[in-house]
């Protein structure tokens, strides 16, 4: 091997070596984006004007009692159903109903509008009302109040719902319930419809 040879293999040798150990550093343009995100949920609230639906006195068999009263979206979701929870407890003044409930005598018919008073949409007793579940209601009342509403109580909306009472007249002796007071507590829940692309 010549002398130019050899110099030239130094000469290679000595850059391979440089290269190697300077193999991990390099100069490069670069720049830096940053991104952020907010998830902000909505809110359901649900209201009854008035929140007292009937107080009346005085009532005998065969009277009936019509009353409206509004259900208010005042969140920022549609509200896409509806269940009514009753309870109620009655007050037997003079002791001798024997365990009859007052509730039995108190019909309820739910309607659409006070024009269709022939027409409820539906329609039960306070006893058989407290017995039913909730989502046995929501499928029985409110679908269809709900159907002619676009399907949803929408968000910051309200609308109407019509009901009258009944004092049934079975007749048959009721004096068991003069003088007797019914005290009712309706629960509304407003729930969201499905999840929805955004």
């Amino acid at each position: 091997m010549g002398i130019k040879q050899k110099l030239g293999l130094g000469v290679a040798s000595a850059v391979l070596g440089v290269s190697l150990i300077g193999g991990g550093t390099y100069a490069y343009f670069s720049d830096t984006a940053e991104t952020s995100g907010t998830f902000a949920s909505g809110t359901i609230e649900l209201n009854a004007n008035p929140t007292t639906i009937i107080d009346v006195h005085n009532i005998k068999p065969g009277d009936t009692m019509l009353r409206s009263f509004e259900l208010k979206n005042d969140g920022t979701l549609d509200i896409a159903s509806l269940s009514l929870a009753t309870s109620y407890t009655v007050n037997d003044v003079k002791g001798d109903n024997d365990g009859a409930d007052f509730g039995k005598h108190i019909r309820v018919n739910f309607l659409v509008n006070a024009d269709k008073l022939s027409v409820p949409i539906f329609s039960t007793t306070l006893q058989e009302l407290q017995g039913m579940s909730p989502d046995v209601i929501q499928g029985s009342i409110f679908s269809g109040w709900l159907a002619e509403r676009g399907g949803k109580l929408k968000a910051g909306t309200s609308d109407t719902l019509f009901v009258q009472y009944e004092f049934v007249e079975n007749d048959k002796d009721q004096n068991i319930f003069q003088g007797d007071t019914l005290e009712l507590e309706w629960t509304f829940e407003g729930k969201q419809g499905r999840g929805e692309a955004k």
